[in-house]
């Protein structure tokens, strides 16, 4: 290091698997600047080596938030390349038919991802270096001073300059910060849990269409089925905990399919069903919030150790990422002076992190719920036509918060204002066109029905000019709503 202008800093990213990919988005903007730091990431496992990944799916959601993170660390082409783009959700009735409702604009996709292997790229920076089989016993809030335990059984002591937390929903580098004054912490399991069967492929393809995200809403639960690689689907079956525990036999599983997914009993396999059902039992999610996101200069939380969310919304990983992001751009706009960039990286993200986990929370009752509604698929269907008509203006949520680097935050605002004024907008047609009965021709509307008259007996309604035809469709679908 003799050849150094200043004297190296040490970075330490406790995780770093494939779930916890901002860690190694962190360690490589740090290890960018070779002068003055190196990253070192130390993780019990490296995922890349495991035969089967228990828990979550390792199905993972890329969108614009986590691809400018990637792009800005140069690896956006490389990670693109390897996912399956989905431009649209497809519902599944219970009669069978199917639905899609587009994600957004056409060209507006999500990729689903099965595996990044950063870390691969992470160890090409000779200032970053990977240890797993680390795991950590200790570390001071006060020195940096760390200790792990390595796999041989032996201790090791290290001091960083910073340690960056991104070891998951129940980070060992977060319990630090519950000893602290002035920590707040908030951890919430939903009293839904989640079950994964797979869709295997028919004749060598997808046994659906691949590039959707397929749903099976059913008010109080719902099943999913995102594409593989390998031409299978990832079923997941999303329920109340007291529901999965009503279901104790083979047949009463076939029984509860035939019921409510009879479409995917001939895709996934009757026997099958019964197998992969009683595989694992039913697993829980967790919602965690708390603030603020760092300790003095010493110590700052990203990803799932910061905020882990519901997965409802895909935003998990792209947040996991956008906090790398933000983290990046506050070093440059506050000369990575840590005893700045802490206190301003948490005062900014809090906010938005919070915003998504509440966001998530509610997506899943849109999945499971509202999507059957035919008055919420035409409001978006009016917030998707405004959009076009004033882009700027009206933006969809999902847009704001899958295609744009819109704040969470901010973009939870302009949802709640869009609804004030598409609510009054609503409001003026009932009181243009029901309150005051509009007559026009030989039409009369009233509120939940409609009675068309004429002297030569023949329904007709010739005497209204296309946009008030446009007019009173739009008001009738409101009122059916």
């Amino acid at each position: 290091h003799t050849n150094y202008t200043h004297p190296q800093k040490k970075t330490f990213c406790v995780g770093g698997n494939t779930i916890h990919l901002v860690t190694v988005s962190s360690c490589m903007r740090l290890a960018r600047h070779r002068s003055r730091y190196s990253a070192i990431v130390r993780c019990l496992m490296d995922i890349r080596e495991a035969k089967i990944v228990k828990g979550r799916s390792i199905n993972l959601a890329l969108s614009h938030r986590g691809r400018q993170a990637l792009k800005q660390v140069g690896m956006e082409d490389t990670i693109v390349s390897k996912g399956i783009p989905m431009h649209s959700r497809m519902i599944h009735s219970l009669n069978g038919t199917q639905s899609p409702i587009p994600y957004g604009k056409k060209g507006q996709v999500t990729l689903l991802m099965q595996r990044l292997d950063t870390p691969h790229s992470a160890e090409t920076y000779s200032t970053t270096k990977l240890n797993f089989a680390h795991k950590l016993l200790n570390w001071s809030t006060e020195t940096g001073a760390m200790t792990f335990l390595r796999a041989d059984g032996a201790k090791e002591e290290i001091q960083a300059d910073l340690i960056v937390g991104c070891d998951g929903a129940f980070s060992a580098i977060r319990k630090q910060f519950l000893r602290q004054s002035r920590f707040n912490f908030s951890q919430t399991y939903i009293p839904h849990g989640y079950l994964e069967l797979t869709m295997p492929p028919i004749n060598g393809e997808f046994a659906m269409k691949p590039n959707y995200l397929h749903i099976w809403p059913r008010n109080t639960f719902m099943m999913i089925a995102l594409p593989n690689l390998d031409k299978t689907f990832t079923c997941t079956l999303f329920m109340p905990f007291d529901e999965f525990e009503n279901v104790t036999t083979g047949d009463q599983v076939i029984e509860f399919f035939q019921k409510y997914f009879p479409d995917t009993i001939p895709l996934i396999g009757a026997d099958a069903l019964k197998r992969d059902y009683f595989r694992l039992p039913a697993q829980a999610m967790v919602s965690v919030k708390c603030s603020p996101y760092h300790l003095s200069d010493k110590c700052v939380l990203m990803g799932d150790a910061a905020h882990a969310v519901v997965p409802f919304y895909g935003q998990g990983m792209n947040a996991g990422f956008e906090d790398c992001l933000v983290f990046n751009e506050i070093m440059d706009q506050l000369n990575e002076d840590f005893s700045a960039v802490l206190p301003e990286y948490t005062r900014v993200r809090v906010p938005d992190d919070h915003a998504i986990a509440d966001l998530a929370m509610y997506n899943y009752v849109e999945m499971r719920s509202h999507v059957n509604s035919k008055w919420f698929l035409f409001r978006k269907y009016v917030d998707n036509t405004l959009h076009m008509i004033m882009p700027r203006t009206v933006i969809p949520l999902y847009t704001m918060v899958t295609f744009t680097r819109i704040r969470y935050h901010e973009a939870v605002k302009r949802w709640h204002w869009q609804d004030k004024v598409r609510h009054y907008i609503y409001y003026c047609f009932y009181q243009n066109l029901f309150k005051s009965k509009v007559r026009k021709g030989e039409l009369i509307l009233t509120r939940g029905t409609q009675r068309f008259s004429s002297c030569n007996q023949k329904r007709r309604c010739s005497s209204l000019s296309d946009k008030e035809m446009l007019i009173w469709w739009l008001a009738m679908m409101i009122c059916r709503g």
